[in-house]
């Protein structure tokens, strides 16, 4: 079973673009299948239902859902397998900028939309640098030259990546992303797999459920800001 991990910001546009690729996928004969993680809630599962799609939700609640994810994505793997899946995707929504659930030597998508601004590029992090794929949409809101700016600015933070423009709504361009889905390549397990990059290096009081502010509240791996 091929593993493909599509993230991106919140409303980006991630489940419209899955569910066109998906059109061209299934007519093909491909079966897929696809794997929601979400923070606290989320209705993306009744759209891969109603187009057919066997779909599993996890929600994070109070974990991070970054770390949610990683503890989650074998257990996912197995289920997949076991529903005879020839791919299954995982999509992420609500991870911060900071972390990113691509893995080594599993396809990785990044779905980011012209909407956000020129300067979104910069600010993601690793779920745009560490990608082979970006999908940019909702291009047919804003004008071309803003489209070229946004494009451009992607290609600095992410040079190797292949930038895809795709209509989430008309469906246009997704067989381009499609045929990148197809090369994913297969995957048995993901014991001993790598993320491509680390998860935040944080554990603190704050982790452990305190909700006080306060020095004398605030212990283990802490930063602060040089305010001089």
């Amino acid at each position: 079973m091929k593993l493909v991990t599509v993230a991106g910001p919140p409303s980006s546009g991630k489940t419209s673009v899955i569910l066109r690729a998906a059109e061209g996928l299934r007519a093909s004969g491909t079966h897929l299948g696809v794997v929601k993680f979400d923070c606290l809630s989320g209705d993306d599962e009744k759209r891969y239902q109603q187009a057919g799609i066997p779909v599993k939700t996890g929600l994070a609640g109070a974990l991070c859902p970054d770390h949610f994810f990683i503890t989650n994505i074998d257990a996912c793997v197995q289920w997949g397998k076991k529903s005879g899946l020839d791919l299954l995707i995982s999509e992420s929504a609500g991870l911060c900028n900071r972390c990113s659930p691509h893995i080594r030597k599993v396809l990785a998508v990044c779905v980011v939309d012209n909407l956000s601004g020129v300067n979104t590029p910069r600010k993601i992090g690793p779920m745009l640098k560490t990608a082979d794929v970006v999908v940019v949409t909702k291009g047919d809101i804003v004008s071309q030259a803003e489209r070229e700016v946004f494009a451009f600015r992607v290609k600095q933070v992410n040079p190797k990546a292949a930038v895809l423009p795709v209509n989430g709504l008309t469906g246009q361009g997704s067989l381009l992303l499609q045929r990148h889905l197809e090369t994913a390549r297969d995957v048995e397990t993901l014991q001993d797999a790598r993320l491509r990059f680390s998860m935040p290096s944080a554990l603190c009081s704050y982790c452990l459920g305190e909700t006080r502010i306060g020095p004398d509240c605030q212990v283990g791996n802490l930063k602060m800001m040089d305010l001089s």
